[in-house]
C-alpha cells in the first residue's frame, strides 16, 4: 500500500514540478501564453487526491495479498473499521495459520528434503507438522529444544555426508587406491596423518613454524593429471601464513627447509574433504609440486 500511495504522490508532485519548470524557462525568449490553472477547493482536492491513490490497488490486493474481487466489500468494511474486534483477531490468527501451514508444506519441508536427498522425499510430512504444532504449544516436551536442535544438526551432517558420498564417493575410493599404490613407489615417504611426499630438491634453509608467512611456487593436479592451479603459470609466487592453508600443506611446510622442492600427495581428508573447491571435486586426493622460496619476515 505504501508503494502505491508514494507512487501516486510522486506522480502528482512530478507534474507540479514540471509545470513550475515551464514557468521559469525562457527568460529572454518570446512571451509564452499565460497558463490558466483550474483551482479547486481543498475539500475537492482532498477527495480527488484520495481517489487517484487507489490506482493499481485492486491488482495489488488480488495478486499480492490474495484478496478475491468478489470480497472487495469485505475489504472496504475492514478499511472503514478503526480497530480489530475480538472476532477479527481470531480470524487474523486463523489466516496466519493457513499462510504458515502453506509455507511449511510447500517451502520448508520441500527445501529440507532437497538438502537431505536430491531425489527422495525423506521427511515424514505428518510427523513434521505434528512436531511443528507441538513446538508452538510446548506440548510433549520430553526432548528439550536444545537437545532437539543438537540431534537435528548431527542428523543433517549425517545426511549431508551420505548425500556427498553417494555423488562423489568414487573420488574418495580412487584416491585411496592411488595412495595405496603410490606408497610403494621409490622415495615416497608417508607421515602418520597419511600425507605422502617425495623430496625433489633438499633445501638447507630454515624450517617454517606454522605461524610463519611463507613464499612458495607450486602446481596442483588431480590424480588423473588435471591441473587445477599453478603459480608458475601466473609467473607470481604465492605468499600466505603456513597455517592458513589445507592441513596437508601446513604439515608439509613445517617440515620443509627453505630451498626445498617436494612432491606432495595429499589425501582428501587433509585437503578439501567433501567441499567442492573450484575445479577440485569433493573427496579428491591432490598432487602438488611445492617449492619453498623463503620465510617472509
Amino acid at each position: 500500500m505504501k508503494k502505491i500511495i508514494l507512487f501516486s504522490l510522486c506522480a502528482l508532485l512530478a507534474l507540479g514540478a514540471s509545470a513550475a519548470g515551464k514557468k521559469k524557462s525562457g527568460k529572454k525568449a518570446a512571451k509564452a501564453p499565460v497558463e490558466v490553472v483550474d483551482t479547486v477547493s481543498v475539500d475537492t482536492f482532498s477527495y480527488l487526491f484520495g481517489k487517484v491513490n487507489t490506482t493499481g490497488l485492486t491488482n495489488y490486493l488480488t495478486q499480492r495479498m490474495g484478496v478475491e474481487e468478489a470480497y472487495m466489500d469485505e475489504f472496504l468494511k475492514g478499511f472503514q473499521q478503526p480497530e480489530l474486534t475480538e472476532n477479527d483477531k481470531r480470524i487474523k490468527a486463523r489466516l496466519a495459520g493457513i499462510e504458515i501451514r502453506n509455507q511449511v508444506e510447500n517451502q520448508v519441508i520441500t527445501q529440507a528434503n532437497r538438502q537431505i536427498d536430491d531425489s527422495l522425499d525423506v521427511l515424514n510430512k505428518d510427523l513434521f507438522i505434528q512436531g511443528f504444532m507441538d513446538g508452538i504449544t510446548q506440548s510433549n516436551m520430553t526432548v528439550s529444544m536444545d537437545s532437539a536442535q543438537n540431534i537435528i544438526r548431527k542428523q543433517m551432517e549425517y545426511y549431508q555426508n551420505a548425500r556427498m558420498e553417494k555423488k562423489y564417493g568414487a573420488n574418495r575410493i580412487a584416491g585411496e587406491e592411488f595412495l595405496k599404490a603410490n606408497a610403494k613407489a621409490d622415495s615416497i615417504q608417508t607421515t602418520p596423518s597419511g600425507l605422502q611426499y617425495k623430496i625433489l630438491v633438499k633445501g638447507t634453509g630454515e624450517i617454517p613454524q606454522a605461524t610463519d608467512k611463507v613464499k612458495v611456487n607450486y602446481e596442483g593436479h588431480l590424480i588423473d593429471g588435471t591441473e587445477f592451479d599453478s603459480s608458475y603459470s601466473r609467473n607470481k609466487p604465492a605468499t600466505f601464513p603456513a597455517n592458513q592453508v589445507i592441513k596437508g600443506w601446513t604439515e608439509a611446510l613445517t617440515m620443509m627447509p627453505v630451498g626445498s622442492k617436494w612432491m606432495l600427495y595429499i589425501p582428501q581428508q587433509l585437503a578439501y574433504g567433501s567441499r567442492e573447491q573450484g575445479k577440485i571435486p569433493p573427496f579428491s586426493t591432490l598432487i602438488f609440486t611445492v617449492e619453498l622460496l623463503e620465510i617472509v619476515k
